[in-house]
């Protein structure tokens, strides 16, 4: 069926009479809320089904007295969007096709509530939407300081001042992470809030006025505003603050001040005198043994290259004597006397006492070094060798003090005239023999080798090193005929020659090796004369009998002359030969 005309051409109306309508209800109950930042975009979204039939759609905001300002306008068949000249909501607002409604750079004045409507040729359809906006404080900082606190006296420590807050916040103090609590002229508080006309924001701030304590001079103050925000109430703490906290003098301390936990003579000491107050005391009066008045001087006192007679009792005190206090100082000395000292030179054989003497405030320990290695025991000589010549140190350590150690030096030489041994030995290929010249003798003597009778030197000769005055020197010849050989050793003390006849190497003889010892060289030589005696004697009684028996076929005075004569040559070639065997051996 047709509608009337009439019906048609009222439905127009009846659509304005029913916004008209909508626009006197009543608020409604548990309306839906929108928490948004301050600064940020505010979204709304209309919470209405979009009915059959829409012809527009609408937001509005609601005035503390009720009255209605339309802000938005959108129409659902010629999709254009119209917004109201209205000067908070200018080029704020958009309106998407949803109709839902976003305000964009959040205000403290857009805490109102929003409602959206939705209108067809029959109904109007209305959803409300309460805007709350949130604004998070700056951190709290603690200003106005006071430059240090008293003990006994209440003195203003600080201001603690959180800015553009919305709502507004609560500041509270601490101190090392407790809350403090007011109590009457101890910890005195005061909170004052302002609001900033143009922006709605809050600043809090809150003064602290307290009287510390001694135990409150490293005491750590802070405050922290507590604010709400979108998700509920949180809290921004502020940096921490230590204040210098003045007190008097309690107690004064004297010490000394060292580099090690002991002093020697030659030290610098440096006494320091304190007091437990703050600020602490700058002058002292010092008391030093000997010293009937004190000494006036700032919190140290220098004594510089201290002597043993410095060991004594030491006092420092305030300047009106009011407090004292004492230490003892021990100035460690050791003392050491080497007789004899520096360079000795002494004969060989010849006896020399030593003795190292120690003096020191503790007891010490004594240590002898010869030639950089340690000896068991101290040096004492009653007949020198030459191994005894050195450098000798006698050291001394006090072990608990550090650094005092003393040591001095003798430098030991010990002189002798040359001496020497002859060797030889043939060698094991019968072609050659050696010959040695064992001597001894400080300073080192210079040896030379010669052949008797030519006079010639040998120059070809090998030597051993010289240790404790004693060294070798030694030649190797394979000789045609019986020679003499002659060793000379010099030192700046004497020239000493010696001898020793060496046989051909195609005569046999004993040899005597260089490390025989004089035990078996006195008994080779035992062994060499008799032999010797033996061969010379079978030879004088064939001799003996020859003469006779000449003698006595001759039988002339003259005769037995010569023959008397020619035994008296004989008995001269065997003395000599003897002799010669002797020198061999």
């Amino acid at each position: 069926m047709m509608e009337p005309r009439a019906s048609r051409s009222l439905r127009p109306l009846l659509s304005l009479l029913l916004l008209l309508g909508a626009l006197c209800l009543p608020p409604a109950l548990g309306l839906y809320t929108v928490n948004a930042v301050y600064g940020d975009t505010i979204t709304m979204p209309c919470r209405l089904e979009v009915p059959d039939g829409l012809m527009f759609g609408k937001w509005k905001y609601e005035m503390p007295n009720g009255s209605p300002v339309f802000i938005a306008f959108r129409s659902s068949t010629k999709k254009n969007v119209q917004y109201d000249d209205v000067p908070d909501y200018k080029n704020r607002l958009s309106l998407s096709e949803n109709y839902t409604l976003s305000i964009r750079n959040a205000r403290i004045s857009d805490e109102k509530r929003f409602v959206c409507m939705l209108v067809t040729e029959d109904d109007v359809s209305e959803e409300p939407t309460i805007v709350k906006v949130f604004k998070q404080p700056s951190q709290p900082e603690i200003l106005h300081q006071a430059d240090f606190l008293e003990t006994e006296k209440l003195k203003m420590l600080g201001e603690c001042i959180a800015r553009d807050s919305y709502p507004e916040g609560n500041i509270t103090w601490y101190k090392n992470g407790r809350v403090l609590q007011p109590v009457e002229k101890v910890v005195v508080i005061n909170l004052q809030k302002t609001v900033d006309k143009s922006t709605g924001l809050f600043t809090m701030t809150s003064s602290l006025q307290y009287m510390p304590t001694k135990e409150d001079a490293n005491a750590k103050f802070t405050c922290s505003v507590t604010y709400f925000g979108p998700s509920g109430q949180k809290m921004i703490q502020s940096d921490p603050v230590v204040f210098d906290v003045h007190y008097p003098t309690e107690k004064v301390t004297i010490r000394v001040l060292s580099q090690s936990s002991t002093i020697k003579e030659g030290d610098n000491v440096t006494l320091e005198c304190s007091g437990n107050g703050n600020p602490p005391p700058q002058e002292f009066l010092f008391y030093i043994p000997g010293e009937t008045e004190g000494i006036r001087s700032s919190d140290t006192y220098v004594m510089a290259d201290v002597r043993r007679n410095a060991t004594g009792e030491y006092k420092c005190s305030l300047t009106d004597k009011s407090m004292m206090d004492a230490t003892t100082i021990t100035v460690h000395y050791l003392d050491l006397q080497l007789t004899p000292s520096g360079e000795v030179t002494k004969q060989i054989g010849e006896a020399l006492p030593v003795s190292c003497t120690i003096s020191s405030s503790r007891n010490a320990t004594v240590l002898w070094i010869k030639d950089n290695t340690r000896m068991q025991t101290s040096p004492s000589f009653s007949s020198l060798q030459y191994q005894d010549a050195g450098n000798y140190i006698c050291e001394t350590t006090l072990q608990e003090v550090e650094g005092l150690k003393k040591r001095k030096t003798l430098k030991l030489i010990v002189e002798g005239k040359p001496q020497i041994k002859m060797t030889k030995k043939t060698n094991t290929n019968k072609m050659s023999k050696t010959i040695v010249c064992h001597v001894e003798g400080f300073p080192k003597p210079a040896v030379q080798w010669t052949v008797t009778g030519s006079g010639s030197i040998i120059n070809k000769t090998e030597e051993t090193k010289y240790v404790n005055g004693k060294f070798s020197s030694k030649i190797v010849i394979a000789p045609e005929e019986n020679v003499t050989l002659t060793c000379i050793a010099e030192n700046q003390l004497e020239r000493t020659v010696t001898s020793l006849n060496v046989s051909a190497i195609s005569i046999p003889e004993y040899d005597e090796p260089e490390d025989r010892n004089d035990d078996n060289s006195e008994k080779v030589n035992d062994q060499a004369k008799l032999i010797v005696g033996i061969v010379v004697g079978l030879l004088l009684v064939a001799l003996v009998a020859g003469v006779v028996y000449w003698l006595y076929v001759k039988k002339s005075k003259t005769a037995s002359k010569h023959v008397d004569k020619d035994l008296g040559n004989i008995e001269e070639n065997k003395k000599l030969e003897e002799n010669n065997h002797k020198s061999e051996t």
